[in-house]
């Protein structure tokens, strides 16, 4: 063997170890990426694509179209009303629920957490059910006649009620690993200071919970702007347009209307909105840490 060819072989060899350092991590990346492609980017692309069939026609024509924009109402009204509400709700349960005083902690945070995992049109049936105008249980136990579901103003309150008795608990188990993060040196150093159980709350607790408080809020955000099983299940949109969402018209417009290009429109929107709500929070909200 000569010299020369034993030197290419020594310069040959690192090479196949060269080439699977390279090629071993797309073989698992590969997977992921084509499937991220085909079913993630690929969709994505060809929904602003349609939404482009009519060049800018179709978001020009949502800005006059009054059962979109009542959409918007209805949702910017859930925003305002259920959210806060919710999120004050899923605060004080979650502190009740990590007092050392309270029996049965572990069987009380199951039952609490259970609705965010029961069916989501399951859960709109029985609400239907339960808020009935005649022999409906709700009006039986207040010895009422609301009419929950056909009356604009109680169809909205329904609705509210029923994703607040849903989300209460979800929100509540999340705050409460918020809770439990908290050391209980700071809980005995505000006790040192005098610090009542209200002071303490509000001077300890709660600024330290703010992060927890930021995701809850973003989160339910992006869901009530995704709602959709529960006014198709109770209402249907109605009556007229009262709880009518950018999603529920989306389905409507897309798989009854048939018109694909405007439906993609609605959902760009909603996605614009989701990422401008989301970005607002976290600029004036997320400042800070306690």
């Amino acid at each position: 063997m000569t010299a020369t060819s034993t030197a290419g072989r020594l310069l040959l060899a690192p090479q196949p170890r060269r080439w699977r350092r390279r090629t071993v991590p797309w073989i698992f990346v590969g997977p992921a990426a084509a499937l991220f492609g085909l079913f993630f980017a690929y969709p994505l692309a060809a929904s602003l694509l349609q939404s482009l069939d009519d060049g800018a026609g179709n978001y020009t024509r949502l800005t006059s179209d009054p059962s979109f924009l009542q959409s918007l109402v209805n949702v910017a009204l859930i925003l305002v009303v259920q959210v806060p509400i919710m999120i004050a709700l899923a605060t004080v349960l979650a502190y009740v629920l990590n007092q050392s005083w309270l029996r049965f902690r572990a069987t009380l945070r199951a039952a609490y957490f259970l609705p965010a995992v029961t069916t989501l049109v399951a859960y709109a049936v029985v609400f239907r059910v339960l808020l009935r105008t005649e022999g409906g249980a709700v009006n039986q136990v207040l010895g009422l006649q609301v009419d929950w579901l056909n009356d604009p103003l109680w169809a909205r309150v329904a609705l509210i009620a029923s994703i607040t008795w849903r989300w209460v608990g979800y929100n509540a188990i999340i705050l409460l690993a918020g809770l439990q993060a908290i050391g209980r040196e700071q809980y005995e150093a505000a006790a040192i200071d005098g610090a009542g159980s209200l002071t303490t709350f509000t001077k300890v607790i709660l600024p330290q919970l703010r992060p927890v408080l930021l995701f809850c809020s973003i989160t339910s955000t992006i869901g009530t702007l995704q709602l959709f099983d529960e006014p198709l299940v109770l209402t249907g949109g109605g009556p007229g347009d009262a709880t009518l969402t950018p999603i529920l018209y989306l389905y409507q417009v897309g798989f009854k209307q048939f018109d694909f290009g405007y439906a993609a429109a609605i959902a760009w929107v909603v996605v614009l909105l989701i990422g401008g709500l989301s970005w607002l929070q976290f600029r004036y909200f997320g400042k800070g840490r306690g």
